[in-house]
């Protein structure tokens, strides 16, 4: 029989490409995700892995440049956020139903968060696409959903790494997935050759390239408040995902530093998915000499 494998996902921005390749290596090694919990974008590939979607959006994605990032943002003049975050999911939908959650392959849940009760919002059943629109509402970027007499955010805002709402069964294992560790000089960030493009292209790009900078300027030696809200943000993160790892004790725990990727590098799918499947091949193969 095949070990069974009990799957957290962490939120992350476009890092949870990285999710891709561990799931790909979690198969390869003939492991079966039994169930999945994810936060934010992890949300968004742990629910299209357990409808069975997730090869279909892999081969959608994978040819993404910043021009189809920028097709796919719809700016608002609200004051609750930058994008309505509807468009993406929207075009997903034209090849890829929606599903309730409750009829899904896998045990999965979703998590956002209730900002004005401060609390978790666990979504396990009803639609797919309601649950995780929800869950990646980035605060100040993506507008917040309103749901019920309150309003939801980023799951990972409270639960960065939602290990406490995975479905356990009998002798799986825990695996996890963070995106949120530390800062470390020895992995080289994703290379990609960008395509020279002129005139209207090439402002796209630049625009692209500077809503990156904007959101994600992590540098610790720049005053710009954006920068400096970025830093403290991650520090949050990084001390709630440490915590709740260190808490849990999973049997495989897959640690990516968080400055491997900017928020919004969509368009680097084929060097985060490889990535994933090269840390997780180094956890997976430590952990089946630890059980020799």
């Amino acid at each position: 029989m095949k070990q069974k494998v009990a799957l957290v996902l962490s939120s992350g921005g476009s890092k949870g490409f990285i999710h891709i390749g561990v799931i790909n290596e979690l198969e390869k090694h003939g492991f079966e995700i039994s169930s999945i919990s994810g936060s934010s974008i992890g949300s968004v590939i742990g629910g299209l892995y357990a409808m069975g979607k997730l090869s279909e959006y892999t081969n959608w994605i994978k040819p993404f440049t910043k021009r189809n990032i920028w097709d796919l943002m719809d700016f608002t003049i609200s004051s609750n956020g930058l994008m309505k975050g509807e468009k993406v999911f929207n075009k997903m939908k034209t090849f890829i139903p929606d599903m309730h959650i409750e009829n899904m392959n896998i045990p999965f849940t979703a998590i956002a968060t209730d900002i004005i009760n401060e609390k978790e919002i666990v979504f396990a059943t009803g639609s797919f696409y309601e649950a995780v629109r929800a869950s990646v509402a980035i605060p100040s970027l993506i507008t917040p959903v309103k749901y019920k007499d309150t309003f939801l955010v980023d799951g990972g805002v409270l639960s960065p790494v939602p290990i406490e709402y995975v479905k356990r069964s009998a002798n799986d294992i825990l695996v996890v997935v963070n995106l949120y560790g530390k800062k470390d000089n020895k992995i080289t960030n994703p290379k990609i050759v960008e395509k020279k493009n002129n005139g209207y292209y090439s402002i796209l790009n630049d625009f692209v390239d500077s809503i990156n900078k904007l959101v994600s300027s992590g540098d610790k030696e720049s005053p710009g408040y954006f920068s400096l809200l970025n830093t403290a943000t991650h520090a949050m993160l990084h001390k709630l995902a440490k915590e709740n790892i260190e808490k849990h004790q999973p049997d495989i725990i897959i640690n990516l530093p968080f400055d491997i990727a900017n928020t919004f590098d969509f368009h680097k799918a084929d060097e985060l998915i490889e990535l994933g499947e090269k840390a997780a091949t180094k956890e997976i193969i430590k952990y089946l000499n630890s059980k020799k």
